[in-house]
């Protein structure tokens, strides 16, 4: 792999794991747009721990919060009134259905649904999702009037970033937004759930990190990479909306779609 490529793919992975737009889709496209060798199982790990590094860095401040509401809860064995322990365990609970049915089917998902119309069809119906929500469901919810019920309902809709396109940022997002979460509190838990996803993903397959026999320069340029652009669109898009809608990211996906649809047809399939 080039540097340049080991760039590439740690931008798109980093930009694509936040924006609602689908790491997945954009990773899986572009050796077939390019004409690049897929970069293999190492340094898919090295991208997932730049993502790790950049929430980590992120929400930092949350972590050190959460993680401490989290061991008092436990100690005293009562979560009471207390929000912080409330959000720790429904970020816990909210992890459960997106790890165990990826751990089940993520495999298996990613290689039945790699072909760019699979590809292109989720990122189109899940952009028109996302539009039609966000457009009509109310911004009356914040994160401290979640329930349980609610935690389970967005994790159980991380489980469909399995297809690649979907995106887990879009699934989760769209979700909350349903359930009248306002922009800004939707794209928050998103990102506190993706925290536990990330990272067992990544801490389970370190070991192969550690002992692959790749250059080291690309996994580490992955990794860089992956981390700052990460950070960035996790920054952006907190600040974005704050004020605004979804809808850039819902044009991008559409236009991505049309695009792919139109060379997989010119190419003869």
């Amino acid at each position: 792999m080039s540097i340049l490529e080991a760039i590439v793919y740690g931008i798109v992975q980093g930009l694509g794991e936040f924006l609602p737009i689908s790491s997945s889709a954009h990773l899986t496209i572009l050796p077939w747009l390019l004409g690049w060798e897929d970069p293999g199982l190492a340094f898919d790990v090295a991208l997932h721990v730049g993502t790790l590094l950049s929430l980590l860095i992120y929400f930092r401040a949350d972590l050190v919060r959460l993680i401490s509401a989290a061991l008092a809860s436990v100690k005293e064995r009562r979560i009471g009134d207390d929000p912080e322990r409330k959000l720790a365990w429904m970020v816990v609970i909210g992890s459960v259905p997106g790890a165990a049915i990826g751990f089940l089917l993520e495999k298996r998902a990613e290689e039945a649904f790699r072909a760019p119309w699979i590809i292109a069809t989720a990122m189109l119906v899940m952009g028109i999702l996302l539009f039609i929500v966000d457009r009509s469901a109310k911004q009356s919810r914040t994160i401290e009037t979640m329930g349980f019920g609610d935690a389970v309902l967005i994790g159980l809709s991380q489980a469909m970033a399995i297809v690649p396109g979907v995106s887990r940022s879009g699934a989760t997002i769209t979700a909350a937004r349903g359930m009248s979460l306002d922009r800004q509190a939707a794209a928050r838990f998103s990102f506190l759930l993706a925290i536990p996803i990330v990272a067992g993903a990544a801490l389970l397959k370190v070991p192969k990190l550690l002992h692959s026999h790749d250059p080291k320069l690309p996994l580490l340029i992955g990794i860089v990479t992956a981390a700052v652009s990460g950070y960035l669109a996790l920054d952006v898009l907190l600040k974005w909306v704050r004020t605004r809608s979804y809808l850039p990211f819902v044009i991008y996906r559409v236009l991505f779609a049309v695009g792919v649809f139109s060379l997989f047809y010119a190419r003869g399939h």
